[in-house]
């Protein structure tokens, strides 16, 4: 049984990134868990009513795209975000994400708050 508050989803391997995304949703006041693997982003998924991940592009057992796929598997009403040192937003691969409707924003690391906030925003208004 998922629980039903939802929450946001914060998953990169850098524990300081998770610090610093962690920090900025709390100072929002906005419940958010972390996960470090694409594995352990699954299992969340499955307990959780997530409202919003943002995903890192490179996890050390998934690719971020795969893993999008996957979390929409098993609640396509999760809204993805992509964040990314290694892509651009241009890139093929992310211009296709959007596309296809997997992911709905994308941010290059590093970034700054408000660009995480306008992503919450963006997605509180669909």
């Amino acid at each position: 049984m998922r629980e039903a508050e939802p929450i946001i989803l914060i998953v990169d391997d850098e524990p300081d990134m998770c610090w610093a995304l962690q920090h900025i949703l709390r100072g929002k006041g906005l419940d958010s868990k972390i996960a470090m693997s694409g594995q352990e982003t699954l299992a969340l998924v499955a307990k959780y009513n997530i409202r919003l991940a943002f995903l890192d592009a490179k996890l050390p057992d998934m690719e971020g795209l795969e893993l999008a796929r996957r979390i929409r598997e098993i609640d396509p009403s999760t809204r993805i975000a992509m964040v990314s040192g290694y892509f651009y937003e241009s890139d093929f691969a992310i211009q296709k994400a959007y596309e296809e409707g997997l992911i709905v924003g994308f941010i290059s690391k590093p970034f700054l708050n408000d660009e995480i906030l306008r992503v919450i925003e963006m997605n509180d208004r669909s």
